[in-house]
């Protein structure tokens, strides 16, 4: 018996072209720290240390720990410094990439008709942010930090998308079964996955990602308004 979503945010919950979204972010975080670094430095090593972290598969450190191990190997910079300095960014210029976002009040209407039904909501974003910066997401999706019983942050997560680890920590951390579960996302790779655990999936089309081409394996697929009339039937 499925009582539990599990949700991805960017162009899922929060309609958005995820690839523009990044540049935006890179360009404004690499502006907001140009007096310290210079901005194409930054962006490459910014960008490996996240590739480290993505694949890595080792369960001791949490996906923080893993950025920063690859990052600090790059940057000579002390760890609380450069993290004070992202978190000044975080609270100021990245709320800026927010302002023109609308929300899609089927997204908010289906998790509000969720939550009355009594089913369990996971935010299933891919852990490469901090929790600052997905709580900020949250806000632009018109929706807000208590809507969720877990939020997956690069604090509290030992893996990323597209490794099944992940979804199988997600399971662990809310005491559930595969089988208790649906996963809506937007990413063919990164969402899909879930499935191989005997996970439901529902894709949303809107802002689809498939860039490998792969096959879709969904249980259930289509748009924001189709995602909401399936919630309507539960």
């Amino acid at each position: 018996m499925v009582d539990t979503f599990l949700f991805d945010l960017d162009g899922t919950l929060l309609p958005v072209d995820t690839d523009k979204m990044l540049d935006e972010y890179f360009l404004s975080l690499t502006k907001k720290l140009s007096s310290y670094f210079d901005p194409h430095f930054l962006f490459k090593s910014i960008y490996q240390a996240s590739m480290d972290m993505i694949n890595n598969l080792d369960p001791s450190k949490t996906n923080k720990e893993a950025f920063f191990d690859s990052f600090l190997k790059m940057v000579n910079y002390p760890q609380e410094e450069i993290e004070a300095l992202f978190e000044e960014f975080y609270l100021n210029e990245y709320k800026e990439l927010g302002k023109n976002i609308m929300p899609n009040e089927y997204v908010k209407k289906s998790l509000k008709i969720l939550k009355k039904k009594g089913y369990k909501i996971v935010l299933a974003t891919n852990p490469v942010f901090p929790e600052i910066a997905i709580i900020e997401r949250i806000k632009w999706a018109g929706l807000e930090e208590d809507c969720f019983d877990f939020i997956t942050t690069y604090e509290n997560m030992h893996f990323c998308k597209p490794h099944i680890q992940y979804y199988e920590e997600i399971l662990e951390r809310i005491g559930k079964k595969a089988e208790n579960c649906y996963m809506v996302g937007n990413d063919v790779e990164e969402d899909l996955i879930a499935f191989k655990l005997g996970m439901k999936t529902y894709l949303i089309e809107d802002y689809m990602i498939n860039r490998n081409s792969k096959k879709i394996v969904a249980t259930q697929r289509g748009s924001y308004k189709d995602f909401y009339e399936f919630v309507l039937k539960l």
